[in-house]
């Protein structure tokens, strides 16, 4: 089961869904290597651009992290799965909005349930795995900032230039979705990230009882950090702080291992983003000394530092190096029989 949102989650899904069915699975090459079920739990705090729009004209749930995922799991990139991707540019009401944010909007229309919107449409992609919300209810970010301000909505988080010093949701009760804790009650292996800290990884922990089914979750628990840190949310931080924020607000949450990027981003690259404010998470730190983040039974979280880098103009995680990581994460921390190796 993989948590978060935006382009990480996204990213991520799209490596992994190769090994999704036993048609995948080579005894030979890797016993662990196949996936039975894969499922996503996306944020939908989302606030701003044609999801924004969607969500305050047909009161729904904000579409785009969740048409992301249904692509990057669809079964191919045909015609129809690009078609999802198609966002419109006019000088008229159209613009900016994407035909698959439509779709969803439409089709919760026609069925009166987003649910039933999402399952549809996950049959139309054909996509590989399932898609769940972590709650159907409409609720929005809130941060206090470090100078005391208080900022609501995801849009006007992210492009804060102040720090964070804690985020909320509006709604002091939020339930969440009886699927997702269901799916993260039958998990193998629950990934958490990578993708924006503040604004895609912890709302999903802060939905009531999310954070509570993780920990209690026999599953293994994997943080993936991102590799670059972001401005405004997390200018400045390091791997630690990372993982220290996360675990500020999410107190019970144990993980066993902690995954970052080992490979150093181009010149280039690193001249671009750092003209925005932006540098590379965890290169040069001794890696020892992050290991008291998060407190694990029997020890601390485990520091694991791959090449996970894929680089064409912009910065993300390699899906295929992501994938290849986790496998043997779970690899090493699984010794059952190759019947009983499943990866939710």
């Amino acid at each position: 089961m993989s948590l978060g949102g935006g382009t990480g989650l996204a990213s991520l899904l799209s490596g992994l869904k190769a090994y999704v069915g036993k048609q995948s699975f080579n005894a030979e090459r890797d016993p662990f290597a196949w996936i039975e079920t894969l499922t996503a739990v996306v944020t939908v705090t989302d606030d701003g651009g044609s999801s924004g729009r969607l969500r305050d004209e047909f009161q729904i749930l904000p579409p785009g992290d969740i048409r992301n995922c249904m692509v990057a799991l669809a079964e191919d990139e045909h015609l129809l799965t690009r078609l999802f991707q198609y966002r419109f540019e006019s000088e008229g009401d159209l613009s900016g909005h994407s035909f698959g944010n439509l779709f969803l909007a439409a089709l919760a229309g026609v069925t009166g349930d987003f649910l039933e919107a999402i399952r549809v449409s996950s049959e139309v992609l054909k996509i590989r795995g399932k898609i769940l919300p972590s709650t159907v209810e409409d609720v929005s970010l809130v941060a206090q900032l470090e100078n005391g301000e208080l900022l609501r909505g995801e849009t006007r988080i992210a492009q804060s230039k102040s720090s964070i010093a804690k985020l909320r949701l509006s709604r002091a009760r939020c339930r969440p979705l009886p699927e997702t804790l269901e799916a993260i009650g039958l998990a193998d292996i629950i990934t958490i990230g990578p993708g924006s800290l503040y604004t895609s990884i912890i709302p999903n922990l802060l939905v009531d009882d999310i954070s509570g089914a993780i920990e209690s979750s026999p599953a293994v628990k994997v943080y993936i950090c991102n590799i670059m840190t972001q401005p405004g949310e997390t200018q400045g931080f390091s791997l630690e702080d990372h993982v220290r924020v996360l675990s500020q607000h999410s107190p019970d949450l144990e993980l066993d291992y902690v995954l970052v990027n080992s490979a150093p981003i181009s010149e280039e690259l690193r001249t671009r983003y750092l003209a925005d404010g932006s540098v590379q998470v965890g290169i040069g730190e001794p890696v020892t000394s992050l290991a008291n983040g998060f407190a694990r039974s029997g020890g601390p979280s485990t520091i694991i530092a791959r090449d996970l880098l894929h680089e064409s103009g912009v910065v993300r995680h390699d899906p295929g190096k992501l994938a290849t990581a986790l496998f043997e994460i779970y690899s090493s921390e699984k010794r059952a029989p190759v019947e009983q190796s499943i990866l939710r």
